[in-house]
């Protein structure tokens, strides 16, 4: 896969995510976290919840059902999942987006 990030970004400390084909990247706040996330496999991530997330997508594509409502995320699209939302999906090789976290602690660095 081609660098979708530049060094600066590259250079920020890896996330321990347990998904196979996931590289993220962690600025971390005192209040919230932003992850620079890229996959180089098909994903599928299982149902689950935590604080609000908003992101944007950067490349690829991404099936994601959020409290029931299935849509499709490509290219430029803004992702909103609610505070508690239940929400799962399939996110494709070459997807990469920025993700914001309304958590502080939602990740650890590997």
């Amino acid at each position: 896969m081609a660098e979708t990030f530049p060094e600066p970004i590259r250079n920020l400390p890896e996330v321990d995510i347990p998904l196979d084909g996931l590289k993220a990247y962690l600025s971390q706040s005192d209040n919230h976290q932003i992850l620079f996330m890229e996959f180089d496999e098909d994903v599928e991530v299982p149902e689950h919840s935590h604080e609000s997330q908003w992101g944007v997508v950067l490349e690829g594509r991404a099936d994601l059902t959020i409290e029931g409502v299935e849509r499709t995320y490509t290219k430029g699209d803004r992702v909103f999942i609610p505070n508690g939302a239940k929400h799962s999906g399939k996110i494709y090789a070459g997807y990469a987006d920025i993700s914001f976290f309304d958590q502080k602690d939602r990740y650890k660095t590997k």
